[in-house]
């Protein structure tokens, strides 16, 4: 299976084998293109993706080993993500499988990260996935290819939003995730007082919005004391704080399955924000203290890639899940349509 992500700012390609073996996973990252604006122009996404997609494609094939008539099928993200790097990846894909005569599979980019705990770890349904990233921040039980029922989300900003977010007030540079993360490995999370937010509250759900503005007050409290180690610290509290934040709802979603007599069943964190380390390591103390496999893809598939991509369409071409060509791809969509409606709901990071 050949798996194309264009939903944001990677434009990746990948070949994935029904054994899940990855045969290829080419990345190319826009950072650079996007780090002068301190963020995602959407725009200049959508031109990349048609700059360097086609090579991307080519790469990944000649790294597999692998001509298009040996394809099962040609999967690309169609939602939720950036409309216009959505509209190309997508539509690449099915001229892909137009031209050879192979199977189109339209795939939830958010599924995509779902299933990546199958591909990695060969896990069974039913489990119960953290899903962090840039633009979403969501529990859900996930049952299986199609089926999942959100347990919470977040009533405002995303976690990577709010990574991103501290980042700029520390002046950190983008992307906020992985420079809060190096600050912090300097720093005393202990030193400054941030709120825990959400915590010890009924429900599943998050929020961040507050704890970004804890962290705007303590940047403006310590004025032209703000130097790199009092930087350091404050990236160290605001770590520790997401982290507890994380596991409390986390715990909570864990107790509403036990009271339902889904007990046991392993815990999966994915996107982007699953590659911090502070947050691994707390949710793999929750789940060692309640019995549960823990599972987080290796760092290199935490944030968006075509592997996983390519996996989700190999589950979903297994099920016969095949999508016609005029499949119209969604800058929304959800992957439980029946949750009732949340502001952070399949909130995509612009």
């Amino acid at each position: 299976m050949l798996g194309i992500e264009t939903s944001c700012d990677e434009t990746a390609a990948a070949v994935v084998d029904g054994d899940r073996r990855i045969l290829s996973n080419v990345v190319l990252s826009q950072l650079d293109d996007h780090r002068v604006y301190g963020g995602v122009v959407p725009e200049i996404a959508a031109r990349a993706h048609l700059d360097h997609l086609d090579a991307i494609v080519a790469r990944a094939m000649a790294e597999a080993g692998l001509d298009f008539a040996d394809l099962a099928g040609v999967a690309a993200t169609a939602g939720p993500g950036l409309i216009g790097g959505v509209l190309v990846g997508a539509t690449l894909a099915k001229a892909v499988a137009s031209a050879h005569g192979k199977p189109f599979l339209a795939v939830n980019h958010l599924e995509g990260h779902a299933l990546t705990a199958r591909l990695t770890d060969g896990i069974d349904f039913p489990y119960l996935l953290l899903l962090v990233s840039g633009g979403h921040c969501q529990l859900l039980l996930v049952q299986g290819v199609g089926r999942y029922r959100r347990l919470g989300t977040t009533i405002d900003d995303a976690v990577g939003e709010a990574f991103d977010k501290t980042a700029k007030l520390l002046g950190l540079g983008y992307p906020g995730g992985p420079a809060v993360e190096r600050a912090a490995a300097q720093g005393d999370p202990d030193a400054v007082d941030l709120p825990r937010p959400m915590v010890g509250k009924p429900g599943c759900d998050f929020s961040f919005s507050g704890l970004k503005t804890a962290v705007r007050r303590r940047v403006e409290e310590a004025g032209d004391g703000l130097d790199a180690g009092r930087i350091a610290d404050i990236a160290a509290a605001f770590q520790k704080a997401v982290a507890a934040s994380l596991v409390d709802r986390t715990r909570r979603a864990v107790d509403l399955l036990e009271s339902e007599g889904i007990v046991g069943r392993p815990l999966v964190v994915a996107g982007g924000v699953a590659a911090n380390g502070t947050i691994r390591t707390a949710l793999a103390g929750l789940s060692d203290s309640r019995g549960m496999r823990f599972v987080a893809p290796p760092l290199a598939l935490c944030g968006d890639n075509g592997a996983m991509i390519a996996w989700a369409g190999q589950e979903r071409l297994s099920l016969g899940l095949v999508d016609g060509m005029d499949f119209r791809p969604r800058p929304r969509w959800p992957l439980d349509p029946d949750a009732s409606p949340s502001i952070g709901a399949g909130r995509v990071k612009a």
